[in-house]
């Protein structure tokens, strides 16, 4: 049986809306949202307080899968600008102050002063999602418990 022209323009227009659908959730699932990287820096911040920084920061650096997921991870500073965890071992144990991103923007010089001034927020700047290897526009949410900044991002589409 041969579809007439105008049924098969509706159901390639159908197939269209649905194959963009799936595209669209599953790029939803392989993002984190806000109100899970909030609640990372928080589960975080409890393991902190019960386990101790050092030993939390250790578990981070495990990469054992608690504190990624997807293309969400932790990140700790010390209030000077160390780093202390990082999803890029070649990150932790430098003085990350006058790194910027690709818009030459000193993010974590920012990171630093807003936890000084509010202890908490988010911050914007562009850093390299590990799921698409590509520099996104990312939004971190960063918290300070006693001497570290905790830290946790979302990329965001343009």
């Amino acid at each position: 049986m041969m579809m007439k022209l105008p049924q098969f323009k509706n159901f390639l227009q159908m197939l269209l809306l649905v194959s963009g659908l799936s595209a669209g959730l599953a790029w939803a699932q392989e993002q984190g949202t806000p109100a899970e990287a909030k609640a990372m820096v928080q589960r975080t911040i409890d393991s902190m307080k019960k386990n101790g920084i050092d030993s939390t920061v250790a578990d981070i650096n495990k990469k054992d899968g608690k504190y990624q997921d997807r293309d969400l991870y932790i990140v700790v500073y010390d209030i000077n600008g160390k780093n202390l965890a990082h999803i890029n071992p070649k990150m932790i144990g430098k003085d990350l102050t006058d790194l910027k991103d690709a818009d030459g923007k000193y993010f974590v010089r920012e990171r630093i002063e807003l936890v000084k001034k509010k202890g908490s927020g988010w911050q914007d700047y562009k850093f390299v999602n590990p799921v698409s290897k590509q520099i996104e526009p990312k939004s971190m949410y960063v918290e300070k418990y006693e001497g570290v900044i905790v830290g946790c991002g979302v990329y965001k589409k343009e």
